[in-house]
């Protein structure tokens, strides 16, 4: 895999600059690719945590099953991301882990990700960095949940998507992939799948969001962030100064 094709580099380079010998670390966290399908399971909670995998395609999302039967759906997967940092330091999953499309995983073990943490600081940087973000997501997933109205999540939500989608697919106009169900946003939302179509139809009507099965336009990012009372700098990372005495 070229370093232009891969995901995980390209997902690292938004953080710093990268040398050729760090990008050709980064690529042996991709070696061996698995063609897998949509709705399959990665992991389970329970099962033994001692790989990490890359997400090279598609999407994923992790999840928990509450004993009433219900599903809270914790953290959507892009391409690029590393699944499965949140383990690190435990014997088990902690989480079951589905793809939502088909996609490529390249699954590899701790001692890669040591490895990597011994040869280079910058990239060992980075990956504290991406820890930090995914707590980020999740700290603003929990005050989604919790606190906003329908609207406001709703509303949140698509800007959050927004940003992350094009830190690694820029040149977006305003247009939104968004391969989610009404059952499974409702699950990320915290909200029936009939509040997430009556939300989703009220935003329509105004004129802010307007949904067509999977894709959604956004006619004024600006709008949408007041509904939702968006603020980016938790997806906004600076590391530049911090890595200024590693050049």
């Amino acid at each position: 895999m070229s370093a232009e094709s891969s995901c995980i580099i390209r997902h690292f380079s938004h953080y710093c600059e990268l040398s050729d010998d760090e990008k050709s670390l980064l690529k042996r966290l991709e070696e061996s690719p698995t063609d897998t399908r949509a709705n399959s399971l990665l992991w389970q909670t329970g099962d033994a945590a001692s790989e990490f995998c890359t997400l090279s395609k598609g999407w994923a999302y992790s999840f928990r099953h509450l004993e009433n039967g219900d599903r809270q759906i914790l953290e959507v997967f892009l391409p690029g991301d590393i699944i499965g940092l949140r383990e690190f330091a435990f014997s088990q999953r902690l989480e079951d882990v589905r793809m939502l499309t088909d996609g490529v995983v390249c699954y590899f073990p701790h001692a890669h990700l040591l490895d990597l943490f011994q040869r280079s600081v910058k990239l060992t940087s980075v990956v504290m960095a991406i820890s930090s973000r995914h707590q980020a997501l999740i700290t603003e997933r929990l005050i989604n949940v919790a606190r906003r109205t329908a609207r406001q999540k709703v509303a949140h939500f698509l800007n959050e998507m927004y940003v992350r989608i094009g830190q690694i697919e820029p040149h977006q106009h305003g247009k939104l992939h968004l391969p989610l169900s009404q059952e499974q946003l409702a699950d990320i939302l915290g909200l029936s799948p009939v509040h997430v179509s009556r939300t989703f139809s009220a935003l329509s009507e105004e004129g802010i969001v307007y949904r067509e099965r999977r894709h959604v336009s956004i006619p004024d990012l600006k709008l949408l962030a007041r509904e939702g009372e968006f603020d980016a700098s938790y997806l906004r990372e600076d590391m530049h100064s911090l890595l200024e005495g590693l050049e």
